[in-house]
C-alpha cells in the first residue's frame, strides 16, 4: 500500500469511525459534524477505510489543537502519527466547481524514518504532470503532483517549511485539475506546533 492509499484510508476511517472531535472542531455542530461525516466520503473511500480499519489501522485522536486534529494509527502494524487539518476557504476557478474535501497532513512513520512530511490531498484529480505551489510564512514552495495528491519537490526544503508552518498564520496552496479548473485552499494553522509537538511525544512510545 502507498503512502497516498494510506493517506486516503486514514482520512476516511476518520471520517467514518467517528472521530467527532475533529468534525465539531470544523463544523462547530454536532448535528452537521455526523452530516458531514457520512456525506464526506465517497463509496471507495468507505472501502478502504474499512480495510484499514480492519488492519487495525482505525486512527485514535489524541488532542484538538486550534484547526488541527492529531491522530495515531497502525496500518499494517506500523504507527503512524499524523496531524490533519481542513481548509479554512478554498476558491474555484471558474467559481463553484465541485471537488471532495481537501485536507492537509503532516505525518510521521517511525518504521520510514518519516518526521513531519507534508502532504496535502487535494480532493480531485491533479492535471497530469502539473506542479503545485505551498505558500507559508512569505516563501513558496514547489509541490509535486501524484493523483489527488501533492509532497514537496525538494525534500531538502521539507524541514524549512515545516518550521515556517509552526510560526505562520496560515498556508496557502495552488493547484490545477485534470480538467484544468484552479484552485486555491488556504489552512489555518491555529494549533499545529502544539500538535506536532504532541506527536513528537507520543511517537517516541
Amino acid at each position: 500500500m502507498s503512502v497516498r492509499q494510506i493517506l486516503t484510508s486514514l482520512v476516511a476511517s476518520v471520517l467514518l469511525c467517528g472521530a467527532t472531535s475533529f468534525a465539531l472542531a470544523q463544523s462547530g455542530s454536532p448535528k452537521a459534524a455526523t452530516k458531514g461525516a457520512a456525506k464526506s466520503a465517497p463509496p471507495a473511500k468507505q472501502e478502504a477505510a474499512a480495510a484499514a480499519a480492519a488492519g487495525g489501522a482505525e486512527p485514535t485522536l489524541i488532542g484538538q489543537y486550534g484547526t488541527w486534529g492529531a491522530y495515531t494509527a497502525s496500518p499494517n502494524g506500523k504507527k503512524v502519527c499524523f496531524a490533519l487539518a481542513k481548509p479554512s476557504s478554498s476558491k474555484t476557478n471558474p467559481p463553484n466547481r465541485p471537488r471532495d474535501p481537501a485536507y492537509a497532513f503532516v505525518s510521521t512513520r517511525p518504521a520510514e524514518k518519516v518526521v513531519n512530511e507534508v502532504s496535502i490531498m487535494i480532493g480531485y484529480t491533479l492535471k497530469q504532470g502539473s506542479e503545485s505551489t505551498l505558500e507559508v510564512g512569505g516563501g513558496s514552495y514547489a509541490m509535486y503532483t501524484q493523483g489527488d495528491g501533492l509532497w514537496i519537490k525538494n525534500a531538502a526544503e521539507e524541514e524549512r517549511m515545516v518550521e515556517a508552518m509552526r510560526k505562520a498564520a496560515d498556508l496557502t496552496v495552488k493547484g490545477v485539475s485534470a480538467k484544468g479548473t484552479e484552485t486555491t485552499d488556504t489552512f489555518s494553522l491555529k494549533g499545529l506546533s502544539q500538535a506536532l509537538d504532541r506527536l513528537a511525544q507520543d511517537c517516541r512510545r
